[in-house]
C-alpha cells in the first residue's frame, strides 16, 4: 500500500529521534536527580541549611557540567550524527544555561511525547490485544467493537502526532545546543581566522617552493644550455680564423647576445631564489646584494639560527627592493642594512642618506614590499621626509 508523502515523513527517521529523546530524558534526569538529592528526605529545614543546599547544588551542577557537556555532545553524535564542535571552555555560562533551561524543557516535553507515543500504539492495537482478555469482559462491554475502531483510530492519530512532535524536539534540541555547548560566535571568528591563516601560509610556503623549483630548473636547464651555446661561439671565433668578415660578425653578435642572455638569465633566477640564500643562508646573500650594489652599503646581520625559508626569502626580497630603490630613486651616497632577530621577531632596518620624499603610492615597489611582508604577518613601515633620510622598517615574525 503507496502511503502518500505527507503522511509518510514524520515518521522518517523516527527510531533515532525516538533513541535520541530517550537518552536524552534520562540524562537530564539523572542530573535533576543528583540536584534534588538535599531534598529526598524531607530536605533542610533551618534557612541556613537551605541556602548551604542550594550552594551546594550550585558547585554540584558547576562542576559537572563539563561531564554533562560531553555526555550531550556524544548523544548527539551517536544518535543523530550531529557534531558539536567542543567550546573553548570547559565550563561556561551557557553550557550552564543550557542544563538548566533549555535541556530540562526538551527532557520534559520528551517525557510526554513518549508518553503519548506508548499510549497511542497501545491504542491503535487494540484489535490485537483486546483478544488477550477474557471473553466475559470483551462481551459485557455493549459495542465493544465500536469504541474499539474509535480507540484504533484515535491511537493512529496519536502515533502520527507524537512522531511529528518527535521531530519538531529534536532539531529544537539540535539549534539549542549548538548555541549553548558548542562554540561562541567569538570562538568561532577565532577558529576561522586560524584557519584561514594557516592557509594562507601554506599558500605562501607552496608559492616559495614553486620559485625554487623555477630557479633549479633555470638554472640546470636554460642557463646551462646558454653558456654552452656562448662556449661553443667563442670556440668557433678562435678557432675558424679564416671566416669572412660577415660571418664573423654574425657569430660576434651572437656571442655577445649570448653573454647578455645569460646575464639577464642569471638576474631572474637571483631574483626569483637565489642558490645562495638556500646553500648558506640570510648573510651570505645579502652580502653578495651589498657587494653588488653601486654605492657603499654597510651591512650588518645578527641572526644566532636561521630563520624559517619563507622568512628568509621575504627578509631578502624586501632588503633587495629596498636597495634598489635606493639607486634608482634616492640619490644617495651611501646606504645601511641591518638585520638583527629579538626572540620571535626578524627586524630588518634599511636606511639611505638620499633626498627622502619616498611615497609607497608613487610607484616605487614600496606597496608591492608591503604586500610581501603582509603575507606572512609582518609590519612594513617608512620614514622618508623630503630631503631625507628614507628608512625602511619591517618586522617578520620568526618563531623562537
Amino acid at each position: 500500500m503507496h502511503i502518500p508523502t505527507p503522511f509518510r515523513r514524520p515518521f522518517d527517521g523516527l527510531g533515532r529521534s525516538i533513541a535520541f529523546l530517550a537518552t536524552g530524558v534520562l540524562v537530564q534526569l539523572g542530573a535533576l536527580l543528583v540536584m534534588a538529592l538535599p531534598w529526598l528526605n524531607g530536605g533542610p529545614t533551618k534557612a541556613l541549611s537551605c541556602v548551604a543546599a542550594v550552594v551546594g547544588m550550585g558547585a554540584v551542577l558547576g562542576a559537572g557540567c563539563p561531564v554533562l557537556t560531553r555526555m550531550q555532545r556524544a548523544r548527539f553524535l551517536g544518535r543523530l550524527g550531529v557534531e558539536i564542535p567542543a567550546a573553548g571552555r570547559a565550563w561556561s555560562w551557557r553550557q550552564l544555561g543550557y542544563h538548566l533551561a533549555a535541556g530540562p524543557a526538551v527532557a520534559l516535553g520528551a517525557a510526554c511525547v513518549l508518553t503519548l507515543g506508548a499510549a497511542s500504539a497501545v491504542a491503535a492495537t487494540v484489535y490485537v490485544w483486546v483478544w488477550a482478555l477474557p471473553p466475559e469482559t470483551r462481551l459485557g462491554q455493549a459495542g465493544y467493537a465500536v469504541q474499539a475502531a474509535y480507540v484504533s483510530a484515535a491511537g493512529l492519530a496519536g502515533l502520527y502526532a507524537s512522531a511529528w512532535l518527535s521531530g519538531v524536539l529534536a532539531r529544537i534540541d539540535v539549534r539549542a545546543a549548538t548555541r549553548r555547548l558548542g562554540p561562541s560566535r567569538a570562538e568561532q571568528l577565532e577558529r576561522r581566522v586560524e584557519e584561514v591563516t594557516e592557509s594562507r601560509a601554506g599558500v605562501v610556503d607552496a608559492a616559495d617552493a614553486e620559485r625554487r623549483r623555477i630557479e633549479r630548473d633555470l638554472h640546470d636547464g636554460a642557463q646551462q644550455r646558454l653558456v654552452s651555446l656562448a662556449v661553443n661561439l667563442g670556440l668557433a671565433k678562435v678557432t675558424m680564423p679564416d671566416l669572412p668578415d660577415d660571418a664573423r660578425k654574425v657569430i660576434d653578435e651572437a656571442h655577445r647576445e649570448a653573454k647578455e642572455a645569460i646575464a639577464e638569465l642569471q638576474d631572474l633566477v637571483r631574483g626569483l631564489h637565489p642558490a645562495v640564500l638556500e646553500d648558506r643562508g640570510l648573510d651570505a646573500a645579502l652580502s653578495g646584494i651589498a657587494e653588488r650594489a653601486p654605492l657603499p652599503v654597510r651591512l650588518t646581520v645578527d641572526l644566532p639560527s636561521r630563520p624559517a625559508p619563507t622568512i628568509e626569502a621575504v627578509a631578502y626580497f624586501v632588503v633587495s627592493e629596498a636597495l634598489a630603490n635606493v639607486v634608482k630613486h634616492a640619490q644617495a651616497s651611501r646606504a645601511d642594512v641591518t638585520v638583527e632577530r629579538f626572540g620571535g621577531i626578524l627586524l630588518l632596518v634599511v636606511s639611505d642618506d638620499g633626498v627622502g620624499g619616498a611615497d609607497p603610492s608613487g610607484g616605487t615597489g614600496l606597496a608591492g614590499l608591503a604586500k610581501r611582508v603582509a603575507s606572512v604577518d609582518g609590519t612594513f613601515s617608512i620614514s622618508s621626509p623630503v630631503g631625507g633620510p628614507t628608512v625602511v622598517t619591517v618586522e617578520l615574525p620568526c618563531a623562537p
